[in-house]
């Protein structure tokens, strides 16, 4: 697979799962040992449990857009900077439902497996910035950096 053949992948997987929510076509794209780990949630998620956390965010943020800014890629790993904007219309992953127009920015690794299927995302989003277009209080450095 190309360096040039694995954006493409990362590109649809965005596109199949965040923008259109073709979960069932997502699953397809991750490897048997699939793992999702994010900022977002507090631990690993196997596919399905990936498919679970898109489904709930985009039932509660159906305007969800997922744009994404920059792609590379280095042996097998691509890294993705993307922007996701929407409007959380029902609570999700303890968020409280907002009218305002939210944009996320959020930075992935990709691990893609020799047989072109991704096998790992570990995503950092802008936590901090997303609770502040809430309205949210900042956390104390104390509690983000320490466990």
């Amino acid at each position: 697979m190309t360096l040039d053949d694995m954006k493409r992948l990362v590109r649809h997987h965005i596109d199949l799962s965040w923008n259109k929510g073709r979960l069932a076509l997502t699953e397809q794209l991750h490897s048997k040992a699939f793992l999702y780990k994010s900022s977002f949630v507090g631990r690993p998620l196997d596919s399905v449990g990936f498919c679970q956390m898109v489904q709930e965010i985009r039932q509660a943020m159906p305007d969800l857009e997922v744009v994404i800014e920059e792609c590379l890629a280095e042996g097998n790993k691509v890294f993705s900077w993307s922007t996701l904007i929407g409007t959380i219309e029902k609570p999700a992953l303890g968020y409280p439902p907002s009218d305002k127009v939210l944009s996320i920015s959020a930075m992935a690794c990709w691990t893609i497996s020799s047989s072109g299927l991704v096998e790992e995302i570990c995503t950092m989003f802008d936590m901090e910035s997303f609770r502040a277009q809430l309205g949210m209080e900042p956390r104390p450095f104390a509690e983000i950096a320490l466990p």
